[in-house]
């Protein structure tokens, strides 16, 4: 029946027709290479030297910006920093990781009201963003716009790793990157072409994150149930034993993300948050 059908049309409509079928075949099949890359997805660390074309750069940066923003205003900026000089500067901010200093391109992706302040104050409104509502509104457009970026980058072939340190040490981040009132960093990532390929982390199953209609909470039976495959995978046994704990969690509690550094970290994100306007 197709082919009769297909006899039928004239030789300009049947080029209408392949012309639509390739382009759904091309839609799909970005899709599904999407969809590929980010389950393959892992963080990279080490670079190559070869560099990031500022074309590749601002083509990305420019597709992110269709990512979902409050109000439609982008409440978000993004400090790019290639040169030698000013990796070493703010590498302190964040533990003196090596990516920072060996990676092409860093980026610290900001919450800003600033520019939307300025551009209210210069068309009659009367802005009023310098409150914590505003902080979160515009530090969630920011991560939304940091994630499709990643997201785009690594289907381009690059690798990227977020560096959680930026809110750790954010006064130090201001000051080097001499970011104004109502402008707060709250992700940076590394970027380049990768020179390795680490085995992925694990993930928790995904029943362990989903709740339906109501938040069901965690029995002792359930967090076994959910956490058995990662307490039980090698490296992480190895890592339990390397740190001479008893437990995985102990891990994470008593050496990595200790109560008092959680808290003398707290005090400095306040003070930042209140030296930027939005406390």
């Amino acid at each position: 029946i197709t082919i009769v059908v297909f006899r039928k049309l004239t030789t300009a409509k049947l080029r209408i027709v392949f012309l639509i079928l390739k382009h759904l075949l091309n839609f799909v099949e970005t899709k599904l290479l999407a969809m590929e890359t980010i389950n393959s997805r892992r963080t990279i660390r080490r670079y190559s030297q070869e560099d990031v074309s500022d074309d590749l750069l601002r083509e990305l940066l420019s597709v992110a910006e269709r990512t979902p923003t409050m109000g439609n205003l982008q409440l978000y900026s993004v400090v790019i920093t290639r040169s030698p000089e000013m990796k070493k500067k703010i590498a302190p901010a964040h533990f003196n990781q090596p990516m920072v200093t060996e990676a092409p391109v860093v980026l610290t992706f900001c919450a800003d009201y600033h520019r939307t302040t300025s551009w209210a104050t210069q068309r009659k409104g009367t802005p009023g963003y310098d409150n914590f509502l505003s902080f979160l509104n515009a530090a969630t457009d920011a991560l939304l716009y940091c994630q499709t970026f990643c997201n785009l980058a690594e289907e381009r072939g690059l690798g990227t790793c977020f560096l959680g340190t930026t809110i750790y040490s954010p006064k130090a981040l201001i000051d080097t990157l001499k970011l104004p009132r109502l402008v707060m960093p709250v992700a940076t990532i590394t970027l380049g072409w990768a020179a390795e390929t680490p085995e992925q982390t694990d993930r928790l199953p995904l029943k362990s994150i989903i709740h339906y209609e109501t938040y069901n909470d965690y029995t002792p039976e359930r967090i076994d149930e959910f956490y058995m495959q990662k307490e039980n995978l090698k490296e992480n046994k190895d890592f339990v034993e390397l740190n001479k704990k008893e437990t995985l969690a102990q891990v994470y509690t008593d050496i990595r993300y200790t109560k008092k550094d959680n808290e003398a970290m707290s005090v400095g994100l306040l003070e930042a948050l209140k030296q930027q306007g939005f406390l």
